[in-house]
């Protein structure tokens, strides 16, 4: 078969690339802003973390549990603005529903069918998949329209974190057990930063990051701490690696660092000076500091490659979240 050329005698002429209307750059930041995009990059560590706990490679169930967490985690984000259309429009009027660039009943809509979502495919990884994600969609609804502001709200959202790593866990391996010390970690963490997070707009205590900064510490000490030591819970995965794994101990240390660094030092900020915008910093700092939280739990059951994966999740989240805020 020969190709053909254009003839040389007659010209050619190339179609002028489309130009994204301003109008369609418009929305898709604003979806961007509202579903608080950078933060996704936070999500599939929870469940690479929860299936490491089980001594079962991920497998296709697993990536079902990182969808249905990601939706799961971008409805939170629309419902989460849906019910703050008031509150936002006295102190962050410049979000996307008090400015008009979304709507209210858009993101209302969205968030319930990325929960459908969520559920549909927690469904397709299996009965004990789903049975996580029932009650984690619950609680993050639970969260967003009740308890957010309430004494409970900082333990709804560790919750809900909690859970999700235990979706991971399910889907993988079918049991929850051998996830609930790393769900706990995690959950813990969670309970710190979203209860510094209480005063991103108003400013407030600096004991809230004080205590924040604490327990970033006192999880960090546990992580580097050798599997099997006592106070800590060991992985059946351990069976095929050794305790003392040199890779497996340097790989901690370093993702043990990077949690510190990443959560410790905004952290520190804010308690000296917990002005709202330190104290978004911390906030951020700690939805960022996940990412090397989650990979020194996967790391620290032995699953190196998902704890590599999830560790190479933070520079694209730190680098979106310089053009999109995650709080």
């Amino acid at each position: 078969m020969t190709t053909c050329s254009p003839r040389p005698d007659r010209p050619t002429t190339t179609s002028p690339r489309p130009i994204p209307s301003p109008a369609a750059s418009t929305t898709a930041r604003a979806w961007a802003e509202l579903l608080r995009l950078p933060a996704l990059f936070t999500v599939p560590g929870d469940a690479l973390a929860g299936a490491a706990t089980t001594g079962t490679r991920p497998n296709p169930h697993t990536l079902l549990a990182i969808a249905s967490s990601l939706c799961l985690y971008e409805a939170g984000m629309a419902l989460n603005d849906w019910a703050d259309q008031a509150e936002d429009a006295l102190e962050r009027p410049h979000r996307p529903l008090p400015s008009g660039r979304v709507r209210p009943s858009a993101a209302l809509v969205s968030a319930g069918a990325l929960t459908a979502a969520a559920l549909a495919l927690a469904a397709r990884a299996g009965r004990p998949a789903l049975a996580v994600a029932a009650p984690l969609a619950a609680t993050v609804w639970a969260y967003d329209l009740a308890l957010k502001r309430t004494p409970a709200g900082p333990a709804a959202m560790a919750t809900a974190r909690g859970l999700d790593l235990l979706l991971g866990a399910t889907a993988t391996g079918g049991s929850a057990r051998p996830a609930l010390p790393a769900a706990l970690t995690l959950a813990t963490h969670t309970l710190a930063v979203t209860s510094v997070s209480r005063g991103e707009t108003r400013g407030g205590s600096p004991l809230a990051p004080l205590a924040a900064l604490t327990t970033t510490g006192m999880l960090a000490w546990t992580l580097t701490r050798p599997p099997g030591a006592p106070g800590t819970a060991p992985s059946r995965h351990l069976a095929a690696v050794p305790s003392r794994h040199p890779a497996a101990d340097a790989l901690r240390t370093v993702l043990a660092a990077a949690f510190v660094t990443t959560s410790g030092r905004p952290l520190l900020h804010a308690a000296l000076n917990p002005s709202p915008p330190l104290t978004q910093r911390a906030v951020g700092g700690g939805i960022r500091a996940m990412i090397p939280l989650q990979a020194a739990l996967a790391a620290r059951s032995g699953a190196l490659a998902s704890a590599l994966v999830t560790a190479a999740l933070a520079p694209a989240a730190r680098r979106f979240a310089r053009k999109v805020s995650v709080t």
